[in-house]
């Protein structure tokens, strides 16, 4: 960029401010749609109770209840976590230098699946509860996470280990992630097999991504450790615009690249290591955000980590409205609709754009 007499050329005025007024209308619409998604419902709440509610008005018992313990933590859950995964995705693009790197792709998610079926397994936390419903229950969730994400971070140290020790490069551990991700589901597989119909079910039930699962406490939790690592890559946003031109394109600018992308990666696996062992397994999230937001910001990672962050928010609070919905007052998994709504828009991005 060339300065004008010390002053930003127009141009490029306009290209932050065009940049910055797609984030502003997404952040607009999130709020409005986060609003929307408090009234419906297998329980709808009138539009006027909820605002009653939400600014403290002394609103009826039962919409205050609904309001507060179900639908609130819900919505921030599924905006957090849709964030985390996304910022997660894009991180991993960017450090790897691949379009097709997410947590999902690279074994992470089913690295932690198959950590939560070993706890299910060997620490006996699966039973089946309820007698009406005759639902599964997962008894000490806590324990059943805790296995889920050391599973989910050991996949991420041993693709690190790996790359390490081979320099770091790209496809090493783009490799080294499709190899695990294989012996994870292997594992996951031959655990499926051999378990009793009850625990068969846990597992399966655990599998499905849900973000009801999560409470108060485990929204605090996750929200921490998501803007915690969302900080230190906006930090690293110069770096990470450096690396978009190639790593030695990069160090010619004095960025140290396999520092950048070890720690890119272990700010990634945090995230989604954290987000999946507590919700389940979601998908497509971390893989189409970035790419639907580099079509309407580019790649420049100062506006492509909040964009993508909002886009990732909005991606899932809406899959998880529809699961709430579509079939009230049943609810379908949340991954079923982000598999439904993220392939076809991922498909249709591939027949737009012939380098993605």
């Amino acid at each position: 960029m060339h300065l004008e007499d010390g002053r930003m050329p127009a141009e490029y005025k306009k290209y932050i401010a065009r940049k910055t007024m797609i984030i502003l209308g997404m952040l607009i619409f999130l709020a409005a749609f986060s609003l929307f998604a408090v009234c419906v419902g297998a329980v709808s709440v009138p539009l006027p109770d909820v605002l009653k509610t939400l600014l403290g008005g002394a609103g009826t018992g039962v919409y205050e209840r609904i309001i507060w313990y179900i639908r609130i933590p819900q919505i921030l859950t599924a905006i957090v976590a849709g964030a985390g995964l996304a910022v997660a995705g894009v991180a991993m693009q960017s450090v790897l230098r691949n379009p097709l790197a997410s947590p999902y792709t690279l074994g992470l998610s089913n690295a932690a699946a198959f950590g939560a079926a070993v706890g299910i397994l060997f620490f006996g936390l699966g039973t089946t509860g309820s007698n009406i419903a005759d639902a599964v229950v997962v008894q000490n969730p806590y324990l059943v996470t805790l296995c889920a994400f050391l599973f989910s971070m050991l996949t991420s140290g041993i693709i690190l280990f790996i790359a390490k020790i081979r320099s770091a490069s790209p496809e090493i551990m783009i490799l080294a992630g499709v190899a695990i991700n294989s012996l994870a589901a292997a594992g996951l597989m031959a655990i499926q097999y051999f378990v009793d119909d009850t625990k068969l079910a846990s597992i399966v039930f655990w599998q499905f991504g849900d973000v009801s699962r999560a409470d108060w406490p485990e929204l605090a939790i996750i929200s921490g450790i998501v803007l915690i690592c969302f900080l230190y890559l906006l930090y690293k946003r110069w770096d990470l615009n450096a690396m978009e031109a190639g790593d030695e394109t990069a160090k010619s600018l004095g960025v140290n690249v396999p520092q950048m992308r070890l720690f890119g990666m272990v700010a990634a696996s945090l995230i989604s290591a954290v987000i999946v062992s507590f919700l389940g397994v979601i998908g497509f999230i971390g893989l189409v955000c970035p790419h639907i937001m580099r079509r309407f910001v580019g790649s420049d990672h100062r506006f492509l980590l909040i964009g993508t962050a909002v886009c990732g928010a909005l991606l899932l609070l809406i899959s998880d409205t529809v699961a709430r919905t579509l079939i009230a007052p049943h609810v379908l998994p949340v991954s079923v609709i982000t598999a439904f709504l993220g392939a076809p828009v991922f498909l249709y991005l591939i027949i737009q754009k012939k380098e993605i």
